[in-house]
């Protein structure tokens, strides 16, 4: 699907978008997780270029564990005392067929990184209460050791205990507010 957009400032409606990760753990099984806020603008010009910028809260990690949200939030890992923000500032959208790379800066414990997310466009309507919507589905891997989060622990049978690769699986509406 072609990446049409009405002109104009979109934001990102977070009750009907998700910013979840899966990483590896124990080397047998995957933990995934979400982040529970997270705040973004898409702003489209005339020509259709475009900008976007989000940001995601580092103490709304949540995996349904306790103990293990605790440790994430904690200075081992997002340390979201000192650096309460995630950000992605995008540096640029570039068509590959049926979907599209969207380039940007990510920052993550005060470490930034360019990261390509590959996006599919799932269009845009108007929804029954007249509000127009638009939806996109984005998937990046990122190593976290390139963020600083390398804390880990050695497992009896070897290997680690928290893989290195991190798959970012974004579900994002956005809600077009006018010019």
């Amino acid at each position: 699907m072609a990446l049409t957009l009405t002109p104009g400032t979109w934001t990102l409606d977070a009750a009907h978008s998700e910013i979840g990760l899966t990483v590896r753990h124990a080397g047998i099984s995957k933990v995934r997780a979400v982040f529970e806020e997270a705040t973004g603008t898409l702003k489209v010009a005339e020509d259709g270029t475009t900008d976007v910028n989000a940001t995601v809260k580092a103490d709304s990690f949540n995996s349904k564990s306790a103990d293990r949200d605790a440790h994430v939030r904690g200075e081992d890992f997002l340390n979201a005392e000192q650096y309460p923000d995630l950000t992605f500032v995008a540096t640029g959208v570039k068509p590959t067929g049926e979907t599209f790379d969207l380039t940007g800066e990510l920052t993550i414990r005060g470490v930034s990184k360019e990261v390509t997310f590959e996006v599919e466009f799932g269009g845009q309507a108007v929804d029954p209460f007249g509000a127009t919507r638009a939806g996109f589905s984005a998937s990046a891997v990122i190593s976290r050791k390139d963020f600083g989060l390398n804390w880990n622990a050695a497992l009896e049978a070897g290997g680690v205990l928290v893989g290195d690769k991190v798959t970012l699986d974004i579900e994002a509406a956005f809600v077009h507010q006018g010019e």
